[in-house]
């Protein structure tokens, strides 16, 4: 006979009771146990947390004989590191805003070589297409730049991603102001690799072919409970649902790198953070992406 111990493991921000849990199913609070905001093994598979990383996470915590809390972000930090290496990378753009080289040959397509591992370069590279219209983050436009904005703001040069200079000139506003699209003109000299070394910008922005690029769906989550402990306070847990716990965003990626992606395919998007392909919405007419964590945390373990 073998004695076996166990620990309950208490994460952040989670609800752990079975209780709890099953009512979050039926009230329709989450889409089912599997949905990629619940604490269950089948809402992290299908979120997109690797085992590899699950099992490091359990043995850096280890065994305790009373029940204890640890931090959610620790998960996080060993599913940010596993990935890493294994996720290719690829360029998808969540809030599109239109962008058009004005003074680029209409109708005209090149390749664009970049990288699929940023830290390993036996990973390769491939090529990405390139034209007159691309598609940029909204964030990465700013009529009216604040203090320290580097990206793109009429009569600012960005480089694009592997690509060339282009400097705003112009943007187009639909009738309640709002800017729907951003004229730029680009430099051929400027091409990432040619040596060119005549000037320098301060900002690189990522971008996406937009007669190439292919319509998809991400979903960003947040903890679905704002409150660890809500009945310490009298509330019942339900009252401390995040009504921000996911974002559905509807983008546009690369067609190199996901033209062929399967469920729980994990992919790092360009400064957007690492994704899987959704198991349960994912057709084959629409690709639907799960974040699975942000590129970036303060969380460092032992601290």
């Amino acid at each position: 006979p073998r004695q076996i111990e166990f620990a309950r493991l208490n994460l952040t921000n989670t609800v752990m009771s079975k209780r709890k849990l099953k009512q979050l199913v039926d009230e329709g609070v989450t889409d089912g146990w599997d949905d990629p905001r619940m604490p269950t093994i089948s809402g992290f598979r299908r979120r997109g947390y690797t085992a590899d990383a699950i099992r490091k996470f359990c043995s850096e915590i280890g065994v305790s004989k009373a029940d204890s809390k640890v931090d959610s972000q620790m998960l996080d930090f060993f599913v940010r590191e596993d990935l890493q290496t294994k996720a290719p990378l690829a360029m998808g753009i969540l809030n599109p805003l239109k962008l058009v080289i004005t003074n680029y040959p209409e109708g005209q397509t090149e390749m664009i070589e970049l990288e699929n591992n940023a830290k390993d370069e036996t990973k390769g590279t491939r090529l990405v297409p390139f034209g007159r219209e691309l598609y940029i983050e909204q964030e990465d436009f700013m009529e009216e730049p604040v203090k320290k904005y580097f990206r793109l703001f009429p009569g600012n040069e960005v480089r694009l991603k592997g690509a060339y200079f282009v400097k705003c000139t112009d943007v187009i506003k639909d009738e309640n102001g709002n800017v729907v699209e951003v004229h730029c003109t680009y430099d051929p000299e400027t091409k990432s690799g040619s040596g060119f070394t005549g000037r320098k910008v301060k900002s690189t922005i990522h971008w996406v072919e937009a007669n190439t690029a292919i319509p998809c769906e991400f979903r960003l989550y947040e903890p679905l409970i704002l409150d660890d402990a809500p009945e310490n306070e009298g509330k019942h847990f339900l009252e401390q649902i995040n009504p921000n716990s996911m974002e559905i965003l509807q983008g546009f990626a690369e067609p190199t790198q996901i033209k062929d992606a399967k469920p729980l395919d994990k992919f790092q998007f360009v400064r957007n953070g690492f994704f899987s392909v959704d198991t349960k919405y994912t057709t084959d007419d629409k690709l639907v992406f799960n974040r699975v964590v942000p590129l970036k945390s303060s969380f460092k373990p032992g601290k």
